[in-house]
């Protein structure tokens, strides 16, 4: 009995130090964005990159070609990943004229990545890269997934979404840059 009441603080312990230090509660108020779930702002410049596509073509990053740029790190181990890259792939049909989709594989190889990518019916639809060393998801802080980044013309990160993204909140994210862009 002593034994179980020792584990049980214990574990108390553990539960109130794990809030304390994930749930702390001090966001400063320019890091809270009023769109749903996490995603935060940032100034800073999206990292350059250049990785092979499924068919062996370099594809270096080209954020001025369209007026916005997502770019999506991702891996079949992700179950979120299954609903969002095809939500990607609509948001790149919705806005052909003004976006460029790129979805860059966390270091899987070709056959796995592409199996998935086809099994969702989306490898035609959009950009995908392979980045075997996964150094794009380390240089932008990752430790979510999936994490995308809303990156304008400029190359300036506009939004970092950490987590899941539905298509209707692309959508509105997208549209919203896109006004901000025009103005």
């Amino acid at each position: 009995m002593k034994n179980t009441i020792i584990i049980l603080i214990i574990l108390i312990s553990l539960l109130v130090l794990w809030f304390f230090l994930f749930f702390n509660g001090d966001k400063k108020e320019s890091e809270i964005i009023d769109t749903p779930d996490s995603i935060t702002e940032n100034l800073d410049k999206a990292p350059e990159f250049s990785f092979e596509d499924y068919e062996g073509n370099t594809v270096a990053s080209a954020y001025s070609d369209k007026k916005l740029t997502v770019v999506n790190s991702w891996t079949t181990w992700c179950p979120f990943c299954v609903d969002e890259l095809p939500d990607l792939a609509l948001l790149q049909e919705e806005f052909p004229d003004d976006i460029s989709v790129i979805a860059i594989d966390r270091a899987e190889s070709l056959s796995k990545a592409k199996k998935f990518s086809d099994d969702l019916g989306v490898t035609d639809r959009m950009t995908f890269l392979l980045d075997p060393g996964d150094s794009f998801y380390q240089s932008i802080g990752g430790f979510s997934m999936p994490e995308t980044l809303f990156v304008g013309s400029n190359g300036e990160i506009l939004l970092h979404k950490r987590g899941p993204l539905t298509f209707e909140q692309a959508k509105k994210i997208v549209e919203d840059l896109l006004t901000q862009a025009s103005n």
